[in-house]
């Protein structure tokens, strides 16, 4: 019911102040089913096979190291670093919001290398364990997000 585009128009100044307000659904099972698929692939994101993207490499030893990912004008390239940019993120993904950004462009700003200026203690989501890890969570995250999309649309008009 959360994700329902017609609720969270319908409530969005609410929504910003005050706990959600839940309405009987007419055809509850349907949004039962839904929530049940959403609850599922939120879960177990990380279990996901990723999303097949195009691996676009310059050079020809690949490296997945992350220091700050960069999406291209038009969104469909995410260039992971100097030798490996990722290539064929569908539009859609752009579609499942968390609050005002895309999941992807949550990925994005989280999983880069910084440093705290007053510390100087160095925060780097890379994995020496699972070098692919990021790599691999972007493409699961395109995944969640046009499944996502999909149920959302999927769900009654009128609820």
């Amino acid at each position: 019911m959360l994700h329902h585009p017609g609720y969270r128009t319908k409530f969005a100044d609410n929504l910003k102040k005050s706990l959600p307000r839940i309405p009987y659904a007419p055809d509850f099972c349907a949004f039962a089913k839904a929530g049940k698929e959403l609850a599922a692939l939120h879960l177990s994101y990380e279990k996901l096979e990723p999303h097949p993207l195009q691996f676009v490499t310059k050079v020809k030893s690949l490296s997945y190291r992350v220091e700050k990912m960069k999406l291209s004008k038009h969104t469909a390239n995410l260039r992971v670093n100097n030798s490996l940019t990722l290539a064929g993120i569908p539009p859609e993904v752009y579609d499942y919001r968390l609050g005002n950004r895309s999941a992807q462009h949550w990925i994005i700003d989280q999983y880069q290398v910084s440093e705290d200026k007053r510390s100087g203690i160095v925060s780097d989501p890379n994995r020496e364990d699972d070098p692919e890890y990021i790599v691999r969570l972007v493409g699961q995250v395109v995944k969640v997000s046009l499944e996502t999309v999909r149920i959302v649309k999927g769900l009654p008009t009128h609820y």
